[in-house]
């Protein structure tokens, strides 16, 4: 299947490898990381199941495109931008789709198993019948970043969205949030930074307190009154759009701002809830709340660059409830996760394989 974009044909570059006898190294997985604020994807060589997976992996291109949530986008432009990364990475990589091994696209919006079989079935008519074809939510690579392919334990993510997802070793799962900003994802960064414009409007009003919010995101957003927020948020109320204004809350928020702080210690509540749900659900903790379990923590809203540290108040909020919590900041990027589930699927299927001749 061909798509047509500005820049010519995405897999054009295919025949001009075959023709200068290119594209015929080794075998490779694709991973990608589909998200509300932009899809990463790269391309991995297969190391050989007999060996430990080298840490890091190996990289051999990555390719980074915009947002690829259907139920942000749409789904032709979503399947464009997914088609488009990966032939940016195979083309990077000097590989073809004819040395593709694995694809693992992981995607945000992918939330029921007729999702999945859509974009399986999109992809069956992309690639040879030889590649195995894997289709997961976004939090799964995320997980996967910080348990190198295993899946054990939960993830949170909180970005743009948020979700709390969690697998047990014999693969029940579990999920909170993630259901959207309409449906109440508040510890998100759309979440905190539309409370935000809605705590200026109620200032402006008078029906909420004074807050330094006012004066820092009209500044921010080059405005004069808070009136021109209605127009500047509905013409174009895209989610990455608001969630940009997460930093402005935080910095109000560290000033002392009562107001900001509050959104703030909303989120961690809400973050922390999520966790809560699905660990109770898949008894992570165990029986008696006591064992031991990884929280891989993944988004730009958990990460500690600041005082105000969100995703260190939700680990304490988690730690009362459950001190067994492991949290794991992954050292590589959700996308590498997903090749890394692929990795370990092939590498399993290998291993029954040689048992069995």
């Amino acid at each position: 299947m061909k798509k047509r974009y500005r820049n010519g044909e995405v897999w054009d570059f295919e025949h001009e490898m075959v023709i200068s006898g290119l594209g015929m190294g080794p075998e490779v997985i694709l991973g990608l990381d589909g998200g509300t604020t932009s899809t990463v994807c790269v391309c991995i060589p297969i190391v050989p199941f007999t060996d430990h997976l080298p840490d890091p992996p190996p990289l051999l291109a990555r390719a980074v495109a915009g947002c690829s949530n259907h139920n942000s986008v749409g789904e032709t432009a979503a399947r464009e931008t997914l088609e488009q990364v990966m032939a940016e990475a195979l083309s990077k990589s000097g590989s073809t789709r004819s040395a593709v091994r694995a694809v693992c696209l992981a995607v945000s919006g992918v939330n029921h198993p007729t999702d999945q079989q859509r974009i399986l079935n999109w992809l069956s008519a992309i690639f040879p019948s030889h590649v195995q074809l894997f289709v997961e939510n976004d939090a799964v690579a995320a997980l996967a970043s910080g348990t190198l392919g295993e899946l054990h334990g939960c993830v949170l993510i909180a970005g743009t969205g948020t979700i709390a997802y969690g697998f047990t070793s014999d693969r029940r799962d579990a999920r909170a949030s993630g259901a959207g900003p309409i449906l109440g994802d508040w510890g998100s960064g759309y979440g905190i930074a539309a409370q935000a414009l809605t705590a200026v409007i109620r200032s402006h009003d008078g029906r909420g307190p004074h807050t330094s919010l006012v004066c820092r995101i009209l500044q921010e957003l080059d405005l004069i009154s808070p009136d021109e927020l209605i127009g500047w948020t509905y013409a174009d109320p895209s989610w990455a759009r608001i969630a940009a204004l997460v930093p402005v809350v935080i910095t109000c928020a560290e000033a002392g701002d009562q107001v900001a702080n509050k959104i703030l210690l909303d989120a961690v509540q809400e973050l922390a809830s999520s966790v809560k749900a699905v660990v109770r659900r898949l008894e992570l903790c165990g029986k008696d709340g006591e064992e031991h379990f990884p929280l891989v923590m993944v988004g730009g809203i958990l990460e500690a660059n600041k005082r105000w540290d969100i995703g260190k108040e939700v680990i304490a909020c988690i730690s009362k409830d459950f001190p067994g919590v492991l949290p794991i900041r992954p050292k590589v990027e959700p996308a590498i996760g997903a090749a890394l589930l692929a990795w370990n699927i092939l590498m399993k299927q290998s291993r029954r394989d040689a048992l069995r001749s």
